[in-house]
């Protein structure tokens, strides 16, 4: 099994940065099931153990496997958590010199997993972003697939935690799909963090939060 080396490094998140279908329209929420929503679905050991590696990632600045350092970005981060279960989610992706690294994960579990909308999600689950920075720069939110992050549960009122490198460091982000546009609740209480940095050149319609920027969910199928 591959050997996955973690430094850690503690810092304020003062800045967030962009990752490397269309978009979504989000205005409306994803209604929940009351007696089905919210719990964590059972996971499998393989699953369990992908989430446990990525808690362990929480801080760290830098990441190396078998001696090799694995890009600093969310893509390179998601793929240094499976890489330590054996699984290459690089692997069957466009060869591209300048890919970006969420769509070829996203092409991976094109051919390895499947995809879905939620509410429900299993944890060690890939979460998929759209339009979370201007990709390709056009000022436009045309940006499909621009960040990924791994499930690590979902609580009682359906915001489900990622873990993903959004700033400075790989940390634990919330999601509501049931209340997108929401960031607390009036106790304080986080729904959706920013995932976009706002820059005052954004257009009238940018969305900055999880729930806004939501695109899919992915399931990897064990073999």
């Amino acid at each position: 099994m591959p050997r996955i080396v973690f430094i850690g490094l503690l810092i304020t998140v003062a800045t967030l940065v962009g990752c490397a279908g269309v978009a979504r329209d989000r205005t409306q929420g994803i209604a929940l099931d009351s007696q089905e929503c919210c719990r964590t679905m059972e996971a499998t050991p393989r699953q369990t153990a992908i989430v446990r590696t990525a808690t362990q990632l929480i801080g760290a600045r830098t990441i190396d496997v078998n001696g090799r350092r694995i890009a600093y970005d969310c893509a390179g981060v998601t793929r240094a958590i499976y890489l330590k279960h054996g699984i290459d989610l690089y692997q069957g992706g466009p060869s591209a010199r300048h890919a970006n690294g969420v769509r070829i994960i996203h092409a991976h579990i094109r051919q390895q997993g499947t995809f879905h909308q939620g509410p429900m999600v299993h944890p060690g689950d890939l979460v998929f972003f759209d339009n979370t920075w201007d990709f390709n720069r056009d000022g436009k939110m045309n940006d499909p697939l621009t960040h990924v992050g791994i499930v690590e549960r979902q609580d009682q009122d359906g915001t489900v935690v990622f873990i993903s490198r959004v700033a400075g460091a790989v940390e634990r982000y919330h999601m509501n799909l049931a209340l997108p546009h929401v960031h607390k609740t009036a106790d304080g209480r986080i729904l959706n963090d920013y995932l976009r940095r706002k820059d005052a050149i954004d257009p009238a319609n940018t969305d900055y939060l999880t729930g806004e920027l939501f695109s899919q969910f992915a399931t990897r199928i064990e073999p």
